[in-house]
């Protein structure tokens, strides 16, 4: 990218979306175009279309998408493939139009097979069955990837997949029923603290490990994708820092400073019981993370505390 370069990020007020304007701004590219939903509702095809046509935008990064934790994919996978099947359509196919130089479409390690051989290869996908909880949602990324390759190989468009681990950090979402595992488990552990709570109720046996990459991080690496990557296809975008679901909430419990118990609630389902990237594709183009875990979830309960907490006291 040139300094001078239109950079449209899709997505800009989420956690990803946010960080990689970040990275953008900290590296000199301050000719970024945004929009906020209200502005451009990327559910409508006509009204993004009108936008690429108008805005001509030389990158893309699409980091918007209809995200949630484990109970949000589980009850409501009608609302994430059908919401997540039409924002990716309409801005990869509006972007292509348009002559953009460079489309990098933010997907999930979720779209990889439950039991995937671990670390988890990029050849991975579609290898295995997906995990049932989160399969809708998945399946909406996977047509995004594949529709990015498939403009690709018919149209020569230079579109590419960044497939990250989890996620967390600044400009998470909270919500108690949408949130991701490290955003439900601050939250939850904040609120028990305020009130004096003996005891917080976990999902699952906290077993299963993940891999957790700060947004921050993330940000960075999407921003050095677009200037060196030129594969195509995907690439994995990790921190390799990898932990028990149960070492995760009682690392948060220590950074919120919650004093109470931890109790595990077995009934409920744990997930896909790991899931360890292979990032060796791009630790080979020279980018490696900068944040360690607790440095990072110690920032995120900072921000919580500035933003959400004291909004909801």
């Amino acid at each position: 990218m040139d300094i001078s370069d239109r950079i449209y990020v899709a997505g800009h007020r989420g956690m990803v979306g946010s960080a990689i304007c970040r990275a953008l701004t900290a590296q000199g590219y301050t000719n970024q175009l945004t929009r906020t939903r209200a502005e451009l509702d990327l559910l409508d095809g006509a009204t993004v279309r009108a936008f690429f046509e108008a805005e001509r935008p030389d990158h893309v990064f699409l980091a918007a998408a209809k995200v949630g934790g484990i109970l949000a994919n589980d009850t409501e996978g009608g609302d994430f493939i059908r919401e997540n099947l039409l924002i990716q359509t309409h801005v990869i196919d509006a972007a292509y139009r348009a002559g953009v130089q460079k489309f990098a479409f933010l997907g999930s390690s979720c779209i990889y097979p439950k039991f995937a051989p671990q670390p988890i290869s990029e050849d991975s996908l579609l290898t295995g069955a997906l995990e049932p909880t989160n399969s809708a949602y998945a399946v909406a990324k996977i047509a995004g990837k594949e529709m990015c390759d498939a403009y690709r190989r018919q149209f020569g468009f230079d579109a590419f997949t960044i497939m990250p681990c989890n996620v967390y950090g600044v400009g998470d979402n909270f919500d108690p029923l949408g949130s991701h595992v490290a955003a439900g488990l601050m939250r939850r552990f904040h609120e028990a603290k305020t009130v004096g709570a003996s005891e917080v109720t976990c999902w699952g046996t906290g077993s299963p490990l993940r891999e957790f990459i700060y947004a921050d991080d993330l940000g960075d690496a999407c921003v050095f994708l677009m200037n060196t990557y030129t594969e195509g296809g995907m690439i994995n975008a990790g921190s390799g820092q990898e932990v028990t679901i149960r070492a995760l909430a009682e690392t948060i419990r220590d950074v919120v400073g919650f004093e109470g118990a931890l109790v595990w609630d077995e009934t409920k389902p744990d997930g896909t019981p790991r899931k360890l990237m292979d990032n060796s594709r791009l630790a080979a183009l020279g980018w490696k993370p900068k944040i360690e875990l607790r440095d990072g979830l110690t920032e995120m309960y900072r921000w919580f505390v500035d933003t959400h907490a004291t909004e909801r006291a």
